[in-house]
């Protein structure tokens, strides 16, 4: 039992420091609790460290312990009703805040530098991102596309955007360090041991 735990600690250590400080998403009114378990267990695949939530105008929908695989357990939430609020919020972190998007000033997502502190707004399954957060958003993005059909379903969208910034930050070797302060690393350790 005492080396299972030890393998278990083991594991939990080489996750958290493998967690992408400055790479975020921002869940704008997704509605559906499918989508919403995917994108976080998307999230924790690619070392995402906390997903925010933005919901004005739905609730957050109920999500059950199987379609979200746990992921809820080791990636953490913040939520956010006002959109000053959680632009400061952000901001603080150093965030570009990029918004998804198919109008003509969106930019392809190979063409951004996902090395750089970036939150990117996912948009609701029919409206698309809120209008109130495309005008906040420093840029918009879009994934290629060469197929008949020119929209993913949200989560599929949140996976391959996350992809490339994973890509993007393991040439960079930032999954090779730490990007922790001390404190901030050994707090998130505390509560990653009190959880497991």
């Amino acid at each position: 039992m005492r080396a299972m735990t030890e393998r278990r600690r083991t594991k939990i250590e080489k996750v958290l420091r493998q967690r992408q400080k400055g790479l975020t998403l921002v869940m704008d009114n997704i509605w559906d609790p499918h989508n919403v378990s995917a994108i976080y267990r998307s999230c924790d695949a690619f070392g995402v460290p906390e997903v925010h939530l933005y919901y004005t105008h739905c609730a957050f929908p109920q999500l059950s312990r199987k379609t979200s695989a746990s992921a809820f357990k080791w990636v953490g939430t913040v939520r956010h009703s006002d959109r000053e609020e959680m632009l400061a919020c952000l901001r603080s972190q150093g965030m570009r805040v990029l918004a998804t998007s198919c109008s003509p000033s969106s930019i392809p997502l190979t063409a951004y530098d996902f090395t750089m502190p970036t939150a990117i707004i996912m948009g609701n399954e029919h409206a698309g991102v809120s209008e109130d957060l495309l005008t906040i958003a420093d840029g918009e993005v879009y994934i290629p596309m060469y197929g008949m059909v020119q929209s993913f379903n949200v989560s599929v969208a949140s996976a391959l955007i996350l992809a490339e910034a994973s890509r993007q930050r393991a040439l960079a070797g930032m999954y090779e360090q730490r990007l922790w302060s001390d404190e901030e690393y050994e707090q998130r350790l505390t509560a990653w041991l009190d959880k497991a």
